[in-house]
């Protein structure tokens, strides 16, 4: 394992990674490789791999959305970074819904510090994993929540600039749980891999009921040719307060 491998993945996307932040990655597959072996995080093992189909792929979306996120108001000039990247002014506030290992909400932060993150996933066991990863990479602003996303959105409901999950449920289905915890005018971010137009051309009831409407959708692939897509939502108005349903009603009757 080497950080100039890191380095060199994300230059090719001309990403440039700090030592602080070559640091965080490295300790946070050292944990992730580590606890895998007694819990499943992931499929994805080797150094090379991680960095290319893990880390990469999830930062990738600062690459499309850094002048569509929200500034929070009156804060409308640029302001300086600390030694360590964080940003004392602007807060982003992110959820990464689904997030099972932390991906794509941990690299996104490691790439920007200055977002405020949350993590939300239903597995007690990944959670703790997750706090772990947090503490030892020295995050600040990042927390974690355990439960359903149907659940917790009664106190995150439409709190967020930017919802994130690389879930790999249909598009309908997913909208149905992120976009009620973004902010009108925010975005939420669909990761998908392959071809995603049947799938957008489905999802068209499910957005408009949802107040939510599709933006653009953004296709790359990663180095080792793996297709990837984002789906990029905007959020245009308030979500109806009976979504999410149970999930039981969300799978057997989509919207």
């Amino acid at each position: 394992m080497t950080e100039n491998y890191l380095d060199t993945v994300f230059t090719t996307e001309h990403f440039s990674l700090s030592e602080l932040q070559l640091t965080q990655f490295q300790n946070y597959y050292e944990l992730l490789t580590e606890r895998n072996k007694v819990m499943n995080l992931t499929a994805i093992t080797s150094w090379e791999e991680v960095c290319v189909k893990h880390f990469l792929d999830s930062v990738m979306l600062w690459k499309y959305i850094d002048a569509a996120v929200r500034i929070p108001e009156g804060d409308n000039k640029k302001q300086e970074r600390s030694e360590e990247g964080f940003n004392e002014e602007i807060r982003y506030s992110v959820i990464d819904i689904g997030t099972g290992a932390g991906f794509p909400g941990l690299p996104l932060k490691i790439l920007r510090p200055e977002i405020r993150l949350t993590l939300l996933d239903a597995l007690q066991k990944r959670i703790d994993f997750l706090d772990e990863v947090i503490r030892a990479t020295g995050l600040r602003e990042a927390e974690t929540v355990h439960g359903r996303a149907e659940d917790v959105v009664k106190k995150h409901r439409e709190s967020y600039d930017l919802a994130v999950s690389r879930a790999v449920a249909y598009l309908p289905v997913l909208a149905e749980y992120c976009l009620p915890f973004v902010k009108t005018g925010g975005l939420f971010a669909a990761y998908k891999s392959g071809d995603v137009e049947e799938e957008c051309k489905a999802s068209e009831n499910a957005l408009a009921v949802l107040g939510g409407e599709l933006e653009k959708t953004e296709k790359f692939v990663l180095p080792d040719g793996s297709k990837r897509s984002l789906l990029l939502i905007r959020k245009v108005s308030a979500t109806p307060e009976k979504y999410p349903r149970r999930s039981k009603k969300i799978d057997k009757e989509p919207l």
